[in-house]
Formats: C-alpha cells, sequence, structure tokens
C-alpha cells in the first residue's frame, strides 16, 4: 500500500520536508504504525514524531487517533497542536 505523508509548520521545518510517497508493508495499515516506523528512522525524526510530542494527524482531511485504519492512496498530516487567540 503507498500512502502520502505530509508535514505541516514546524514538523514540516524540522524534518526539512513538506511530505513523500511512502510505499508500507501489509503489516502497517493504522496511523500510529506509520508515526512509528517514521521514529525508527531515528535522528530528526525520532525526535519531532517521539511519542511524547503533541502532534495532531489527520488522515485524508480528517482529524483522526493513531487506530485510524489507512487505505492505499491515503494521505496522512502531521502537524503540531494550534493555539490562537
Amino acid at each position: 500500500m503507498k500512502i502520502q505523508l505530509r508535514f505541516f509548520a514546524s514538523v514540516r521545518e524540522k524534518l526539512a520536508s513538506s511530505g513523500e510517497l511512502l510505499e508500507l508493508s501489509d503489516e502497517v495499515n493504522h496511523a500510529s504504525q506509520v508515526r512509528a516506523l517514521l521514529i525508527a528512522r531515528g535522528g530528526v525524526w525520532a525526535e519531532v514524531l517521539a511519542p511524547d510530542r503533541a502532534l495532531r494527524m489527520a488522515y485524508n482531511q480528517q482529524m483522526v487517533h493513531g487506530d485510524t485504519l489507512l487505505q492505499d492512496g491515503g494521505e496522512l498530516a502531521f502537524f503540531p497542536p494550534v493555539t490562537g487567540g
């Protein structure tokens, strides 16, 4: 399965990437598993996407939790929480 990854705001800046096309193995099919896969890259990936970091995820432009099931051709986005005033 292939999914499009998107990175926004400080996540994009720290990773120096706005996104990539990622091919997943059959065992990786939930949003949290993708995050873990990216963390396993180490370095800045592990720092920016660490489990204790407050990050939001959206799948096909809908806010989701880690247990969201992914499908071929979907888009998974990572971004920091937004605050305003």
